[in-house]
């Protein structure tokens, strides 16, 4: 066959919930697409498709993601082995996890098609009509690329990650994301903390080759995981392939996912829009302003009082 195949391993371990951490080891789903994979992908898309060699026929997507779908519970019954899902574990602040696969982050073409295909597959994991979620509940999403160290991704990220952080902004004070505010390479420990953050539970958190978005909130549905990769896509394509990129023209391009996003509420869309340029105005300046301020206010208090720009400057600047 000429195409991509997933099948199920019948594995037992993939089938129940695991341990803290304890989820059986992902498949490596971004391998092994064949040519009939990528019909419906243009020129450009292909760039990030690599062949596995100068004969083979078979190709690896350049960026990879994974993703954790955090649930209060899952009911036993729907405990099953998914292709989209590596297994199950248990989660310490929301209740149980289901963990991806390593899964292809790619454009549109026949294999995203199947990827999207898992996703309705495991629908009854996804959607909270089935499995719910509440506050306590996450959705962190890693990503990685071929080539590039978990910081080199992080850094080419960063002058894109405002509407991130427009999308997300009731995260930004949750204590499991709320370090590292400004995305510097490394964690801070001193005073300078209350304006930089630092530590484990950053917003976006370096592992190795990887980058783990924290801030991202639940996932409660197949069509909002499949608008949020096709927003992840298009963040590592634009921030790797086109590094010197406006991000007025990332915007451009996302502006129909994120009206997707809203149900087609364009004014909604346009309202976030232009909230993330003010949080891009910020993690390019390292200055809290006055338009985000309320979002990030854990980030701004010193004894009791409001940091300016000027006062989060004066520590930066220690």
């Amino acid at each position: 066959m000429n195409e991509i195949n997933y099948q199920l391993t019948n594995e037992h371990s993939r089938s129940i919930v695991q341990g803290y951490h304890r989820s059986p080891s992902p498949r490596t789903h971004h391998i092994g697409a064949k040519r009939n994979d990528l019909k419906g992908m243009n020129a450009k898309g292909k760039k990030n498709i690599i062949p596995a060699n100068v004969q083979s026929t078979d190709y690896r997507s350049k960026f990879t993601i994974g993703i954790e779908i955090e649930k209060t519970r899952i009911a036993p019954r729907r405990i099953t082995e998914q292709n989209l899902f590596a297994g199950y574990e248990r989660d310490s602040s929301c209740g149980v996890e289901a963990v991806t696969n390593i899964l292809p982050l790619i454009p549109q073409s026949k294999w995203r098609n199947k990827i999207f295909n898992m996703m309705f597959e495991a629908r009854e994991i996804i959607e909270d009509a089935y499995s719910p979620t509440d506050y306590r509940c996450g959705g962190h999403i890693t990503v990685g690329v071929e080539g590039l160290n978990g910081q080199q991704i992080l850094q080419a990220t960063r002058k894109n990650m405002g509407i991130m952080y427009a999308l997300f902004r009731y995260r930004l004070s949750n204590t499991y994301c709320d370090s590292n505010l400004m995305l510097d390479n490394t964690d801070f420990t001193d005073r300078s903390e209350l304006c930089k953050g630092g530590g484990r539970y950053a917003t976006a958190l370096v592992k190795g080759d990887l980058v783990e978005f924290r801030l991202v909130s639940r996932f409660t549905s197949v069509e909002q995981t499949m608008r949020r990769y096709e927003l992840m896509y298009e963040l590592l394509d634009f921030s790797v392939n086109n590094p010197n990129g406006k991000y007025s023209s990332f915007l451009k391009k996302i502006k129909p996912i994120i009206i997707a996003m809203y149900e087609g509420d364009v004014s909604k869309a346009e309202e976030i829009l232009e909230l993330s340029k003010h949080f891009q105005k910020m993690l390019d300046t390292k200055l809290i302003n006055s338009k985000v301020v309320k979002w990030v206010d854990k980030y701004n208090r010193l004894n009791q009082r409001w940091y300016t720009a000027e006062l989060c400057r004066e520590v930066n600047n220690r």
